[in-house]
């Protein structure tokens, strides 16, 4: 049997497994080799088809005794941040040469409890610091999509390989992680559906540490209920994350079809910034309409510290960065290289284990950690994004949901912005706000823009509401009706 792993979703795979049309082994040998086929746009770092194949058929027999799980036989590539055991985990950073981790993150775990079967790791910004996946050690992804004159495109970051394995359609769905927006940014840049829960829903347990108070795992799917489906695996509590939230974890497609009639949507005036793209006005703009006509009220609301958000942001990330990555010195695991003594050592070894934009961030959180600069700098920021979240508080007393763009473009050329800093900084405008509230936050796909190019609408949610946040998202998704793929051209 001849299968493509393009036309699938979770959810139509795991319908055909259960009628027997197909095995996962026969899947994951279609994924694989549809892998194979996608490695010019270098999604991948580390490809374990052996692995896949072993899991598949355990998974065939798990299916054939009547014990299949939640995501029983389906093929998934996990982002590598996630630490998998016996497997290279690098961040996709020179300083984790070789590490392989004697243990499973938690995540991961929980999707192999649930059937699921790994095909490798994939690439991302280097510590998952970056929106769009040039700062990786092992190269820049290239976006599925294309521009029309065949410019090759970024999928956005980090998660960048995990949007393009997803778009391109060799992975029914990846692992990502979202500290500032890197689920959300490229999930819409490459046409997918993304959602990153609220802070403390899914363990970090295992994931490599970027900020640790923004950081929360995700899924990266097809469609809003593959989205549903993995975080249903990926979700609940665990006592090795002092961050997780003893909390059930709800059915998130039992209601996934409720929709939004009589919910009320909130629409926040500061995200209306001055020189928007038309295209991206327009599209959110439908976006309200179309939430409208499903029976929801669409109400203004002000969230009025946003315009402080990315300056925030970027005080908060860095200097909870420069914190986590102090443990990478070349003495317990990973690159070292040597010096006279113990501490040029360490400066050889962070020198060239680091690429140059995770430099430029532990600088820059060094600097505001330090004496004289902490006040100023960390402990105001801290105070902004107490008043950033208490913004959130005081429109969830109005709203249920708030819709947003997720990104200020669609996607842009490789090497257009990377010798500017603060530019490539704003394609997180819209999402930042979210992480540092630690709310709920999903991209949605919903049209193309004049150059056939993805855009995404995000939506917000009240905290552990997730279920109410994919309740829209399914209202949006049928709305927008999306089924735009991007042209095979790797494989010609």
């Amino acid at each position: 049997m001849t299968l493509d792993p393009d036309k699938f979703t979770i959810a139509s795979a795991l319908e055909g497994l259960a009628k027997k049309d197909f095995t996962s082994v026969e899947l994951t040998q279609a994924s694989i080799k549809a892998m194979e086929a996608a490695r010019p746009l270098n999604a991948m770092i580390t490809e374990t088809p052996d692995k896949a194949l072993e899991m598949a058929k355990a998974a065939d027999a798990r299916r054939a005794k009547g014990e299949a799980g939640l995501l029983e036989g389906i093929p998934l590539a996990i982002k590598d941040l996630f630490a998998t055991k016996g497997v290279l985990t690098t961040a996709a950073s020179h300083i984790l040469d070789g590490f392989k981790p004697e243990y499973e993150s938690t995540a991961t775990a929980n999707l192999w409890k649930a059937g699921a079967v790994m095909l490798g790791k994939l690439n991302l910004d280097e510590f998952a610091m970056g929106s769009s996946n040039e700062t990786s050690y092992y190269g820049p992804v290239t976006n599925p999509w294309r521009a029309k004159d065949g410019t090759k495109l970024v999928p956005g970051g980090s998660s960048g390989g995990s949007a393009a394995a997803v778009s391109a359609g060799f992975a029914l769905g990846a692992t990502g992680t979202d500290t500032g927006g890197s689920i959300r940014q490229p999930a819409s840049l490459c046409g997918i559906t993304g959602i990153k829960p609220t802070y403390g829903r899914v363990s970090r347990w295992g994931i490599v540490a970027f900020a640790s108070s923004l950081d929360q795992a995700g899924p990266m799917t097809r469609t809003v209920r593959d989205s549903a489906l993995m975080l249903q695996a990926m979700a609940g509590f665990d006592p090795k994350d002092s961050t997780s939230v003893d909390r059930p974890v709800p059915d998130y497609v039992a209601n996934l079809d409720g929709g939004v009639k009589g919910m009320r949507i909130g629409i926040p005036r500061e995200y209306r910034m001055d020189g928007m793209d038309p295209e991206i006005v327009a599209l959110w703009e439908q976006g309200k309409q179309w939430l409208k006509e499903a029976g929801a009220e669409i109400v203004d609301i002000n969230l009025p510290h946003t315009h402080y958000a990315l300056a925030t942001y970027y005080i908060v990330a860095p200097a909870e960065a420069s914190s986590n990555l102090a443990r990478y010195d070349g003495v317990r695991y990973g690159l070292r290289v040597p010096g006279k003594d113990l501490t040029e050592m360490y400066e050889n070894t962070r020198g060239e284990g680091f690429g140059r934009e995770v430099q430029r961030r532990i600088m820059i959180g060094t600097y505001v950690l330090s004496a004289g600069y902490y006040d100023a700098y960390y402990t105001k920021a801290q105070k902004v994004r107490t008043l950033i979240k208490k913004d959130f508080e005081q429109a969830f007393q109005r709203v249920d949901a708030i819709l947003t763009p997720t990104a200020p473009n669609a996607a842009f050329p490789i090497g257009m912005k990377n010798d500017d800093p603060v530019t490539m900084y704003l394609n997180d405008v819209f999402t930042v706000p979210t992480s540092l509230a630690g709310l709920p936050g999903m991209s949605v796909p919903a049209g193309l823009s004049s150059g056939g190019l993805p855009l995404g609408l995000q939506l917000i949610g009240k905290p552990f509401e997730e279920s109410q946040l994919l309740r829209v998202g399914r209202t949006l998704e049928k709305a927008a009706n999306y089924t735009a793929k991007p042209f095979h051209w790797w494989e010609s």
